[in-house]
C-alpha cells in the first residue's frame, strides 16, 4: 500500500482523537493540509498589548495582557453556608483598558498560585457584562514566560498568532497542533507554475506555510499573504477559465433573425428609439447567438435601465431562425408581469395562429405551478408543436413534463434567486445546448463577477431610457424625529391627491404563527424588543389614521397566486392609491405612476434589496421619491448603511459599500450555491488587481494545456478545491 501523504494524514492520527473531533467538528478540519490552511486572523506583538478598550461584548476573545492585581475573597452561598465559598477576581491590564476575570470554587487554586501580578499570559473566553463591567469568567489561559524554552519556541518569537478559534478549542491550542504540523508543510506541492511564481516574486508554498504560521518579521506576514491569495484566486480562475474552454467546444445551433422577420416587425412599432447601452448589448448577444456554440452572457442593469427589451429582441431573434425562447422567472408575481408586458410590448406579433394576429406573428406562453388544468395542458401542446415562440414561466417550466419543440434560448431573470439545478434542467430541455442569458438587476462589482460569474461573459447596461425620473431618497429617523414620520404620511396623501399611487413596504406579512415569534432574534430585535413591522398592522393603521380615507390594499407572498394577480392588476389599473407589500415587489414590478415608496424599518433590508425597491417607483415622467424609515439611532451601523442608499442612485456603487459591509464568504457562499467560500485570505473587493492577473494567467495556461497535463500539482490543488459540491456549481453554471 502506498503511504498516505503528509498532507492528507488524519489529524486523529497526528493530534489525537479529542482534539481531532473538536477540529472536524467546530472548525471543519479533518487532514494536516486543512489545518495548515487554517490561517492567523490576526497577530500579537510581545512587546506591545492588545486593546481591552475595544472588546465586542458576547463574543469569544483572545487578549494578551498582564496581570494588575488579584484577589481571593470568601464568601457565604447555598452551596458554601459557612463563607467557604471562594471567588478569584484578577484584573488585567493592556495600556489601553482593564479587564477582570473571576474564578469560582475549586477552580481558583490554580490561577491564585500562577496569576500573580506582572504575570504575562494570554486569556481567552466570552465577554461578558457584571455590574456595568466587561469580564471574562473562567477564562483559558496560557502563561507566556520568556525563559521557558518550550514557550518561547511554542510561541515563535515576536509574533503571536491568533487563530480563528471556539470556545472549545482557544487559539493557542490550535497554535500548538499547528506546531506538530507544520514540518509537513515542506511536503506541499506548489500548485503555481514555476515561471508564473519567479516571474511575480512569490515565494513557495512550503515557504509561505511556514512564514504565516510562524512569522519573525511582518515582512514574512506579507510575503506569506501574497502568496497565499495568489494560490486562492489562480486556482478558482483555472477552475473557470477550464469552465470556459469546455463550454466552448459544445455544439450549439447558430441562431441569426431573418431581415424581414418578427424581430425587424417588432423593433418597427417600437414608439421610442434604443439607447446606446442597449443597441450595443443587443449587438454582443446577437454575435454570440450566431456562434455554433453556447451563448452564457450575464447581462447586468441598473433597475429600470430596459434588460426585458434587450431580452426580448434576443428571444424574437431566435424565434425568426425557428427556435424557441424560455424566460424563467423567480416568482409568479414577476412571470405574470413580464407576460403582460411583453404581450403588450408585441402587440398583434404576439397573436400567432389567432385571428387579427400579424402575419410573422409567434405565440407568447405562460406556464406556472398555479394553472387551471386546461389552460396548463393548452400551454404545454403550444410547446411541444412549437407553436409558442416565447414561453415566460416559473420553476413549472423545468417539471420533467415540459416538452419544448426547439428550444434555442433560456433567459434566466434575477439570476440569484435561482439554484444552479433549476438552470441546468432547462438547458437541459433543448436538443443541442441552447444559448444562456442571465440577467440580474443587482450591479455586481467586477471584481465579484470575475469571481463568481467567471464562466460567463459579461454586458452592462448603465444608462437610464430616456423619460425616466430622478428618485430622490431620504431617511427619516422615526424614534429621534417623530414628525418626520407624520410628514411623510403627508407627503404620500400629496402625491394621491396629484393623481398619483405609493407603494409602502414592511418586513413582515404579520400572520405568523406564535412559534414563529419566537424564533432567536437578531441583536438588533433584542435591542429594541419589538418584531419587525408587518404589512397586515400597518395596513389597518394606516387605513384607520394617517391615510383614512385612501385605497388601500395589501400584497405578500402567502396569497393564492390569483388573488395576488388580481391586486397587482388592480394597482396597475390605477384603482389601489397605495399597496402595503412585503418585498414581493422587489424586482420586475412595473407601474409607472406610482411615484412614492415608504420603507418601514429599512435598516432590516439589506443595501442592494433597498435599492431594488427604490426602482420601483419614478418609472415615469414624474420624479420619484423614496423615504426610509428607521428607528436605529444616528449613530450606529445600520443608520449609515441607509444614508449610504439615501446618498446615491450608482448600483455598483451601492454594491461595493455592500460589499465591504457583508465578508466576501457571505456574497460568494450565496452565489455559490451555498457552498462555502474558498477564499481564506483573498478578499474580492480590495484585491481586484490579483483576480484580473490572475485570470489572464488562467486563461493563458488553459489555452495551452486544458488538462493541465504539464501541472499535476495545480490538478491537485483544483481537485481539492472542486469538491463534489463545488464540482457540480461550476459544471452546472
Amino acid at each position: 500500500m502506498d503511504p498516505v501523504p503528509a498532507l492528507d494524514e488524519p489529524l486523529k492520527k497526528v493530534l489525537g482523537p479529542a482534539t481531532a473531533k473538536v477540529m472536524a467538528e467546530h472548525l471543519g478540519l479533518h487532514t494536516v493540509g486543512d489545518l495548515l490552511h487554517h490561517y492567523p486572523r490576526r497577530y500579537e506583538e510581545r512587546g506591545q498589548l492588545t486593546h481591552l478598550a475595544d472588546l465586542p461584548m458576547d463574543e469569544h476573545v483572545t487578549v494578551v495582557a498582564q496581570v494588575a492585581d488579584a484577589r481571593l475573597h470568601t464568601f457565604a452561598s447555598s452551596r458554601a453556608p459557612r463563607g467557604k465559598g471562594q471567588r478569584l477576581e484578577v484584573t488585567i491590564t493592556d495600556g489601553s483598558g482593564r479587564l477582570q476575570l473571576v474564578f469560582f470554587g475549586a477552580g481558583v487554586h490554580k490561577p491564585h498560585k500562577e496569576l500573580l501580578p506582572g504575570t504575562r499570559a494570554m486569556f481567552a473566553g466570552k465577554v461578558s457584562v457584571f455590574n456595568r463591567r466587561l469580564q471574562l469568567a473562567h477564562p483559558a489561559y496560557e502563561l507566556l514566560r520568556g525563559d521557558a524554552e518550550e514557550t518561547v519556541e511554542t510561541w515563535a518569537g515576536a509574533l503571536i498568532p491568533i487563530y480563528p478559534a471556539t470556545a472549545k478549542l482557544e487559539s493557542w491550542k490550535i497554535g500548538k497542533a499547528l506546531q506538530t504540523v507544520l514540518p509537513s508543510a515542506q511536503e506541499a506541492a506548489d500548485p503555481l507554475p514555476e515561471s508564473l511564481r519567479e516571474g511575480r516574486g512569490l515565494v513557495t508554498l512550503p515557504e509561505a506555510l511556514l512564514k504565516i504560521h510562524r512569522p519573525h518579521t511582518k515582512a514574512d506576514i506579507e510575503e506569506a499573504r501574497a502568496r497565499l491569495k495568489w494560490d486562492e484566486a489562480f486556482v478558482l480562475q483555472v477552475a473557470l477559465a477550464r469552465r470556459r474552454h469546455a463550454d466552448a467546444q459544445l455544439p450549439a445551433v447558430p441562431r441569426r433573425p431573418a431581415p424581414d422577420g418578427v424581430l425587424a416587425a417588432f423593433d418597427d412599432r417600437l414608439p421610442f428609439t434604443l439607447t446606446e447601452g442597449q443597441r450595443k448589448v443587443s449587438e454582443e448577444i446577437f454575435a454570440d447567438l450566431a456562434t455554433d456554440h453556447p451563448m452564457h452572457r450575464l447581462l447586468q442593469g441598473e433597475v429600470g435601465s430596459g434588460k426585458t427589451l434587450v431580452a426580448l429582441r434576443a428571444m424574437l431573434a431566435v424565434v425568426d431562425a425557428g427556435g424557441q425562447a424560455a424566460m424563467l422567472a423567480p416568482t409568479e408575481v414577476l412571470a405574470q408581469q413580464h407576460h403582460r408586458s411583453i404581450t403588450e410590448m408585441m402587440g398583434e406579433l404576439a397573436e400567432g395562429g389567432m385571428l387579427g394576429g400579424a402575419e410573422n406573428a409567434t405565440k407568447v406562453v405562460l406556464l406556472t405551478g398555479s394553472m387551471g388544468a386546461a389552460a396548463r395542458r393548452q400551454a404545454l401542446l403550444d410547446l411541444a408543436t412549437g407553436e409558442a415562440g416565447v414561453v415566460i414561466g416559473t420553476h413549472a417550466l423545468i417539471e420533467d413534463k415540459v416538452q419544448f419543440h426547439d428550444l434555442g434560448l433560456v433567459v434566466v431573470d434575477e439570476q440569484h434567486r435561482f439554484g444552479v439545478e433549476q438552470r441546468d434542467a432547462l438547458r437541459g430541455k433543448g436538443k443541442q445546448p441552447p444559448h444562456l442569458l442571465v440577467m440580474t438587476a443587482t450591479p455586481i462589482p467586477r471584481t465579484v463577477a470575475m469571481t463568481v460569474f467567471g464562466d460567463l461573459e459579461t454586458s452592462v447596461l448603465d444608462q437610464l431610457p430616456a423619460g425616466r425620473s430622478p428618485i430622490a431618497s431620504h431617511v427619516v429617523p422615526a424614534a429621534d424625529k417623530p414628525h418626520f414620520l407624520a410628514r411623510a404620511w403627508e407627503r404620500v396623501r400629496e402625491e394621491v391627491d396629484k393623481g398619483h399611487q405609493a407603494y409602502v413596504v414592511c418586513p413582515r406579512i404579520g400572520d405568523e404563527e406564535e412559534g414563529a415569534k419566537a424564533k432567536k432574534k437578531s441583536p438588533e430585535d433584542e435591542a429594541e424588543k419589538r418584531p419587525p413591522l408587518a404589512v397586515l398592522d400597518t395596513a389597518e393603521q394606516l387605513a384607520r389614521g394617517p391615510l383614512a380615507g385612501l385605497r388601500v390594499e395589501v400584497l405578500h407572498g402567502r396569497m393564492q397566486p390569483d388573488d395576488k394577480d388580481a391586486v397587482m392588476r388592480r394597482f396597475a389599473a390605477g384603482e389601489v392609491d397605495v399597496l402595503v407589500a412585503t418585498t414581493v415587489i422587489e424586482v420586475g414590478v412595473n407601474v409607472p405612476n406610482a411615484t412614492v415608496m415608504v420603507i418601514m424599518d429599512a435598516d432590516r433590508f439589506g443595501v442592494s434589496q433597498l435599492h431594488q425597491l427604490r426602482g420601483r417607483v419614478g418609472r415615469g415622467s414624474a420624479p420619484g421619491l423614496c423615504l426610509l424609515v428607521s428607528e436605529m439611532p444616528e449613530a450606529s451601523a445600520a443608520r449609515q448603511r441607509l444614508n449610504a442608499v439615501a446618498s446615491t442612485l450608482d448600483g455598483f456603487e451601492l454594491s461595493r459599500i455592500d460589499l465591504e459591509q457583508r465578508r466576501e464568504g457571505d456574497v460568494l457562499g450565496q452565489a455559490q450555491s451555498g457552498t462555502r467560500s474558498s477564499l481564506r485570505v483573498l478578499a474580492v473587493i480590495d484585491d481586484e488587481e490579483v483576480i484580473a492577473e490572475a485570470r489572464e494567467e488562467a486563461n493563458r495556461i488553459v489555452g495551452a494545456d486544458p488538462d493541465l497535463e504539464r501541472l499535476p500539482a495545480l490538478r491537485t490543488a483544483l481537485d481539492a478545491l472542486l469538491d463534489e459540491e463545488r464540482e457540480q456549481y461550476l459544471e452546472k453554471g
